[in-house]
């Protein structure tokens, strides 16, 4: 397979939120620990999250340092840093998000080496600022994320093997609906909010055609910590 062994993992309300209220509630810090933990089952080389996941959570919005007159940097990918056995891998099409470092530190996590995963459309001045913080990027699509290139690129270029697709619901429904997903991985805390303007565990991004639905096949069923599941599923590829 020329792409790594790919795993969406995620906690998620009885609702199928994937954000918001619900994540206050005490409810959730032991299942929270649990989804950790579970997360660590698979060994993976990466874990991957969209623009908005990134800056809600790890970046904070930070705008980006821009110098318009930087020189021309060479085309194609780059690949700032050998043999890191963590990576951070951020799907940013546009080149957006203000990193500080080439480096993510999360929660019990090990270090992670931060990769871009652009389009063509991220200017020059975005590519040489990521160069100017040895921060590596790949680009995967000309206006939208080409979802199996990306995937193609974090194994030739990074050695990934297995791959942690963690949200939000688009970058969930785009590696789904490209049949890039092998196993759903969830982790349901036992609450739920109501709430009718926050993203759910997949989401169809609007310059997507329609596609057919997406069937499962149950895997193993685990009771958790704090009344959690972890419930597993295989993608049924053609179905």
């Amino acid at each position: 397979m020329n792409r790594p062994y790919i795993v969406c993992h995620m906690l998620t309300a009885l609702d199928g939120k994937i954000t918001g209220p619900f994540m206050d509630s005490p409810a959730v810090v032991p299942v929270s620990e649990e989804y950790e933990r579970t997360n660590e089952t698979y060994h993976p080389q990466a874990w991957l999250c969209g623009r908005v996941t990134t800056d809600e959570n790890f970046t904070f919005y930070e705008k980006p340092e821009l110098d318009e007159n930087a020189p021309p940097v060479p085309d194609g990918d780059y690949v700032a840093v050998n043999g890191a056995t963590m990576h951070y891998v951020s799907v940013d099409p546009s080149g957006k998000i203000g990193w500080k470092s080439n480096m993510l530190h999360y929660a019990d996590r090990p270090a992670a080496h931060v990769i871009e995963v652009l389009t063509e459309k991220a200017s020059n001045a975005y590519r040489a600022f990521l160069r100017k913080r040895e921060l590596s990027y790949i680009i995967a699509g000309k206006e939208h994320l080409d979802c199996a290139l990306a995937a193609q690129k974090l194994k030739e270029l990074f050695q990934i093997e297995t791959l942690m697709v963690s949200g939000g619901g688009f970058i969930n429904w785009s590696f789904l609906q490209a049949g890039l997903i092998d196993e759903l991985s969830l982790v349901l805390a036992p609450v739920a909010d109501g709430e009718n303007a926050t993203v759910t565990l997949f989401e169809k991004s609007s310059h997507l055609q329609q596609t057919p639905s997406v069937a499962f096949t149950l895997k193993s069923v685990d009771k958790l910590a704090g009344d959690g599941l972890w419930l597993r599923y295989l993608v049924k590829k053609g179905a």
